[in-house]
C-alpha cells in the first residue's frame, strides 16, 4: 500500500516540482521587472486616447447643455 502512495510523490518531486519552481520564480522575475519598452509605448498610447476621450466627453455635455438643458435629469 506503502509503494502506491511513494511513487506518485517521487515523481512529484523530480519531475512537477522544479518545473513548478521554474516557472513561478521565472513569473516573479518578470513582474519585479517591470514594464516593457513596448508595454510602455501601449500604456502611453492608451492614457492619450483616453485624454482625447475626455476632451471629447467634455465638448458634447457642452453641446448638449447648449441644445438641451435639462439632459443631465432626464438619466
Amino acid at each position: 500500500m506503502e509503494e502506491i502512495i511513494v511513487v506518485p510523490v517521487i515523481l512529484f518531486m523530480v519531475i512537477v516540482a522544479p518545473i513548478w519552481l521554474v516557472l513561478h520564480y521565472r513569473s516573479k522575475k518578470q513582474v519585479s521587472q517591470g514594464l516593457s519598452e513596448e508595454e510602455y509605448i501601449q500604456l502611453s498610447e492608451l492614457s492619450e486616447m483616453a485624454d482625447k476621450m475626455s476632451e471629447r466627453i467634455h465638448t458634447l455635455e457642452a453641446i448638449l447643455d447648449a441644445e438641451t438643458p435639462n439632459w443631465r435629469s432626464k438619466l
